[in-house]
């Protein structure tokens, strides 16, 4: 365990810097995860300590597939399975696994790959922002949402999610029984907001309940790139 937060806290000194370059454009990371799955634990590991990444969002999407082999997880939402499978049809492929990470709604990584995980954060942290994105809470307690071309873009899917920090679980069946797990940056409520047409600024406010972080993303259609996100916390 040290010698990975060593090797990812180096890691984000290096991210750090080249997204600081890009208009500090964070990268999304997703993990689809189970707590029913015996490969999971060490790609949730991996995940929470992105989170201490700067200028990275971890989110972990828990899929509801494996609910039917012996532990159902709570976390678990058929939206999530339904995005992973969007996917897996966007890039041709007839099937879905955990754990996966989805990097910048672009890279398919094995998500206890930590050295193919963090070269796809690299990769895509040294690349130009495509777009400005800002959100604050106004004094009505709306959310305001500002996004601004840097460029040529795509229509957008404007998304909203939010997640709850950390969460632990005693785990009584299937295959991680016997087992005690802390579960970080868990998705839940994940909205889809409207659609930006990547020319003209972005004005939008949404109510929001609860003190979990926020986390809104510009993606394009059709499972494509995430090319803007940012948070609030």
């Amino acid at each position: 365990m040290k010698r990975l937060t060593h090797w990812l806290a180096a890691a984000s000194l290096a991210i750090s810097a080249g997204v600081a370059q890009a208009d500090d454009a964070p990268v999304v990371v997703e993990l689809f995860t189970s707590q029913g799955c015996a490969s999971c634990p060490a790609a949730d590991v991996v995940l929470a300590e992105l989170g201490q990444m700067e200028n990275v969002i971890p989110l972990a999407l828990h899929v509801d597939y494996w609910d039917y082999i012996g532990w159902k997880d709570d976390f678990a939402d058929p939206a999530f399975t339904k995005r992973q499978k969007g996917y897996a049809r966007a890039a041709g492929r007839r099937s879905i696994y955990t754990p996966q990470m989805m990097i910048g709604g672009v890279y398919d990584v094995v998500g206890s790959r930590t050295m193919k995980v963090v070269d796809a954060i690299h990769h895509l942290a040294d690349k130009p922002a495509r777009a400005r994105l800002s959100l604050s809470r106004g004094d009505d307690g709306q959310i305001k949402i500002h996004a601004e071309p840097l460029g040529t873009l795509p229509e957008a899917i404007v998304q909203m999610v939010r997640y709850t920090p950390e969460s632990r679980v005693n785990i009584l069946e299937g295959e991680n029984a016997g087992q005690a797990i802390t579960y970080t940056h868990i998705a839940h409520g994940w909205q889809v907001l409207g659609v930006w047409d990547g020319q003209a600024p972005l004005e939008m406010e949404v109510s929001v309940e609860g003190e979990d972080p926020i986390v809104v993303l510009l993606q394009e259609k059709d499972y494509g790139p995430i090319f803007a996100a940012a948070r609030l916390r």
